[in-house]
């Protein structure tokens, strides 16, 4: 089934509540009709995210979950008079400002007309009161003016859409914001940490950090995913976290590791302890940071009484992944359906090549197989010529099936009747089960290409066995159903998913399914 997205977004502009409501019939609520595909695949960055996981966790680190919602005053405890400049490239947070709301005598008369009964004026008020003051939250909103005024869904919906003051809400900023690097709450887990457990700490965190970028290009993104580690011990030098950060790395595969001291070092670092992480790139050779570490200086250490020195090592996932597989574009590493070419090999393809139509019942299935043995023990005889395939009961009705070829001259069967589907090469492609042994293109889709199973008479015997069973529905007491020459996958009852056929497009191959079939089937039913 697919839906008639442009009809129904037309709807929805003129009346949303009743297309909500009519469209709902469009879902099946009772049927067997999906099972789960075996074609699950990983994403890639979530491995490596997985690869981390087990690497920290077997070398000692403690698993923590770090705060995303950084308060404003937590970058100024940690960066000082460099803060102003950190908070330009962060994202603050908002929240909509719930506004008062009225309910005058010409609104009355709009929700009377939808709801022609409605008197519950003062109840609803009442609700609108209640969520100002936040005793009801956004997400029951609408629960709540079903269950205490005792409304339908859609009549809620409606009498909501009536009132400007929810179309005219403006986010109002707030001084938290989204973390842009872990430190951000690092700190705050490392003073409640420490009164709960001993020296040496050694804990880890894996996730987003989210920065206000200028651009978005092949080496900017909004969002991006960083291991982090924090050491607090009461001794531990520079070289241990530089060995450390090389133990790491080698774990995920980069045996040359260089460091870089910072020229200018980030205020939450102590002076000439930050420094860059560099890898070889497996093909260039080229060094590419992929990491940043340092001691976290004493100085906003002590703004959260945190009396020992602590090392922190931070690596960009996407950086690691990017060197890698050899991806240059960051975009196209962490959105690659929007960044990258869909690519599938021949044997996916093949799997989006199907029959179009087929019967629905076990008698339906069974007059395809007939009319499929007919054509195929008939295929040469000389016409004018007619081969009954079968003949019982069809949902009730008696039911006479024959293959049959009124004109002279020619055969039961088109000489492309049975061409098999193959795909070779990002083509489709129809190829004769036999002859045409000099072709050196069919020869090398016959080699190597990949068959789909299907050739063009089973396609054809079950979009005939399809529209003799459709005939028997309505009544109707004969039916022909013909085949003719093939120029598209359509004529011969094939269909290709149209993620295949814009993947064939955009790579300029091609569907070539073109071939005389030539055959009629005609059922009489009583």
């Amino acid at each position: 089934m697919r839906f008639d997205t442009a009809k129904i977004t037309t709807a929805a502009r003129k009346d949303y509540e009743a297309t909500w409501l009519e469209t709902a019939d469009l879902i099946k609520k009772e049927g067997r009709f999906f099972s789960l595909q075996g074609k699950g695949r990983p994403n890639e960055l979530q491995e490596l995210i997985a690869k981390m996981r087990r690497i920290l966790l077997q070398l000692g680190f403690n698993e923590v979950s770090v705060p995303t919602i950084i308060d404003k005053k937590e970058i100024i405890a940690q960066y000082g008079p460099e803060a102003p400049v950190i908070l330009d490239r962060l994202f603050f947070l908002a929240g909509l400002d719930r506004p008062d709301i009225g309910i005058s005598r010409k609104k009355i008369q709009e929700i009377r007309k939808i709801v022609p009964d409605f008197n519950k004026v003062k109840e609803l008020q009442g609700i609108f009161r209640r969520y100002k003051q936040s005793e009801i939250s956004s997400d029951d909103l609408v629960e709540i003016l079903v269950k205490e005024l005792g409304l339908k869904e859609e009549q809620a919906g409606g009498i909501l859409s009536l009132f400007s003051e929810f179309q005219k809400l403006k986010p109002i900023p707030t001084d938290l914001t989204l973390r842009s690097h872990t430190t951000a709450g690092w700190f705050s887990v490392l003073k409640e940490t420490l009164k709960r457990e001993p020296l040496p700490l050694q804990l880890f965190s894996i996730g987003q950090k989210f920065r206000r970028e200028q651009r978005l290009d092949p080496t900017h993104l909004y969002e991006s995913w960083t291991a982090s580690i924090v050491i607090a011990a009461e001794e531990i030098s520079l070289e241990d976290g530089q060995r450390i950060t090389r133990e790491i790395l080698s774990r995920i595969g980069f045996d040359h590791v260089k460091f870089s001291i910072k020229l200018a070092t980030s205020k939450y670092y102590a002076p000439r302890t930050e420094f860059e992480v560099f890898v070889e790139h497996p093909k260039t050779g080229e060094m590419i940071e992929v990491g940043d570490a340092g001691f976290y200086s004493p100085v906003p250490l002590s703004n959260y009484d945190i009396a020992y020195p602590v090392f922190n090592l931070g690596i960009g996932l996407e950086r690691v992944l990017m060197v890698r597989i050899g991806e240059t574009d960051i975009r196209a590493l962490a959105y690659p359906y929007l960044y990258k070419k869909a690519k599938f090999s021949d044997a996916e393809l093949s799997k989006m090549i199907r029959i179009a139509r087929s019967p629905g019942t076990s008698t339906g299935k069974m007059i395809a197989a007939a009319i499929f043995r007919t054509a195929r023990k008939h295929a040469d005889e000389p016409s004018p010529c007619e081969f009954k395939a079968f003949e019982g009961k069809l949902l009730g009705k008696h039911v006479r099936v024959r293959v049959v070829e009124p004109e002279g001259k020619t055969k039961l069967v088109g000489p492309a009747g049975f061409n098999e589907v193959y795909v070779s090469d990002g083509n489709v492609v129809g190829v004769p089960p036999r002859g045409w042994v000099k072709d050196e293109f069919l020869g090398k889709v016959r080699k190597q290409g990949v068959p789909t199973g299907i050739n063009y008479m089973d396609a054809f015997a079950n979009l005939a066995a399809r529209e003799i069973e459709r005939a028997a529905e309505r009544g109707e007491r004969a039916v022909k159903t013909r085949a003719r020459n093939v120029k598209l996958p359509s004529d011969i009852n094939l269909a290709i998913d149209k993620v295949a056929q814009r993947y064939i497009t955009a790579n300029k191959k091609r569907i070539d399914v073109r071939g005389p079939v030539f055959t009629t089937v005609v059922a009489e039913i009583r």
